[in-house]
């Protein structure tokens, strides 16, 4: 449509309508709609008169491509004397989001509470993206809840937030609050709060959310049921999340990665590897993503042909290049099938640096296969890739324990002692009556029944040792150096 537009420009040229405002307004407006900032800028430098709704349109063009250059516009503007509306100020504030420019927005806020913008529904709603995306949420939500009157966008901005930002419980209290608050939500806060439920593994939550999305009809829509895909799927209800999938209607690469990923994940493999060939038969074409999780599937289940197989095939077949996520799968499909050899030089041949992932894929397969000394040649370049990792030394020492070189053990220790590097403590989650409660690794201040919950996994043991034929494997226990440290 550009063409046209130009053509339009040519004739107004022509007859000399240019340099009136309003023909100029619809011009700028036009050339930002078709993404040429550099034809608004010349019909905005060659108005002799500019209105608001001029500023305001030029600015709005720069905010998404030039963040800085929109600013610049926007203190022009202040200081000609041109007349300030909440349409400008909410377009550079979502200018500067774009680009997380904390600073600048801290001063755009003390300008609009200066103009008395603040409460302006349109401000206000730029307010609370921009400070969420520069990771100030606690102002965003401050911003928020000052507002007197909040737009559907308003919600979906901070729900969006939250999730964007990891806060996924607040996340969900913000939508239980919308629900009493708000006749309907949008897809928009839909999408981002089944984000929630998928990451915090609140099934119950998320089952109410499909519920809320059955009702308001957006079951067609292909980001919400693939949402719902990958939500069932990451709660681990695998057979909700392949129903869901089956009722979609045009099926993409997106919604098949995620229910394949999905398979994968869950212990699923032989299913995961179905899907996958019926994927191809469907005319679906996988794409990089989908090799990953197939790979993976193959590692779960010790397929290291099948891995060898896919690996030669999403390079010859569909053209695709492995990168480095594949080949850690592979690592990962040679190392659990005991050929950490084959693994080891995979790493060596590869066409760029091995990661973390890797080295600690051999590194885990090593304890397993009892295999000394390339285990510690992966612990020493993962000691290298990241040194302020302590569980890369816990690895290493429950190899040294599982082959008994208790020597071995205490040069761990005493590393870790000079090395400062620290584990990152376990945690973990549960569902109940609706609230997802965490739990650490020892932690008994959680809940006052946790005497309860600890004493569960010893009555087990009990039971277990009951059973005919049971016996315990004590060379696979795990020993942790931090608990002698």
């Amino acid at each position: 449509m550009l063409s046209l537009g130009l053509a339009c420009h040519a004739q107004l040229l022509h007859y000399g309508f240019q340099a009136d405002t309003l023909t100029s307004n619809l011009l700028i407006n036009m050339y930002s709609k078709c993404g040429n900032v550099v034809y608004c800028r010349a019909v905005f430098d060659q108005m002799h008169a500019k209105s608001a709704v001029s500023w305001n349109t030029i600015i709005s063009a720069y905010a998404v491509n030039d963040a800085g250059e929109a600013l610049q516009l926007f203190l022009r503007m202040f200081r000609e004397g041109s007349e300030m509306s909440e349409y400008a100020l909410s377009s550079v504030l979502c200018g500067c989001a774009s680009k997380v420019l904390a600073f600048e927005c801290k001063q755009l806020h003390a300008f609009a509470i200066k103009a008395s913008m603040e409460l302006n529904k349109f401000v206000g709603t730029a307010l609370v993206d921009v400070y969420a995306k520069c990771r100030f949420v606690d102002d965003a939500f401050r911003m928020f809840e000052f507002m007197p009157e909040k737009s559907d966008v308003t919600w979906s901005s901070m729900m969006a937030g939250f999730v964007q930002n990891e806060l996924y419980e607040q996340a969900l209290k913000l939508f239980r609050l919308e629900r009493r608050t708000c006749e309907e939500s949008n897809m928009f806060v839909i999408s981002s709060v089944i984000s929630a439920c998928a990451a915090t593994g609140a099934l119950m939550q998320g089952k109410h959310v499909h519920a809320v999305v059955h009702k308001s009809g957006f079951e067609v829509n292909r980001y919400i049921s693939s949402s719902l895909v990958d939500m069932y799927a990451k709660c681990g209800s695998i057979e909700e999340s392949y129903i869901v999938f089956s009722d979609a209607g045009v099926k993409n690469v997106v919604v098949w990665n995620i229910i394949i990923s999905g398979f994968s994940r869950n212990g699923r493999s032989l299913e995961a590897i179905i899907l996958f060939e019926k994927m191809q038969q469907m005319s679906c074409c996988p794409n990089e993503i989908t090799y990953v999780s197939l790979l993976s599937a193959c590692a779960h289940m010790g397929l290291a042909e099948e891995g060898r197989k896919y690996f030669v095939m999403l390079k010859k077949q569909h053209g695709l290049s492995a990168n480095a996520f594949h080949y850690a799968c592979m690592v990962d499909v040679l190392g659990r099938t005991g050929k950490l050899e084959e693994a080891k030089d995979m790493i060596e041949e590869m066409p760029f640096e091995a990661t973390a992932s890797m080295w600690g894929s051999i590194l885990g397969c090593c304890r397993v296969f009892r295999n000394v000394e390339l285990g510690e040649m992966a612990a020493k370049k993962l000691f290298e890739i990241e040194p302020e990792n302590g569980g890369n030394h816990v690895l290493l020492s429950n190899i040294y324990a599982a082959c008994g070189r208790w020597d071995g053990v205490a040069s761990v220790r005493e590393l870790l002692k000079k090395t400062g590097a620290k584990k990152e403590r376990g945690e973990s989650w549960i569902e109940v009556g609706g609230e997802v409660h965490r739990f650490a690794v020892g932690d008994r201040n959680h809940d006052p029944r946790m005497d309860d919950v600890y004493a569960r996994p010893n009555a087990m043991a009990d039971e277990m040792e009951g059973i005919s034929g049971f016996e315990w494997r004590m060379e696979d226990e795990l020993h942790d150096v931090w608990d002698t440290i």
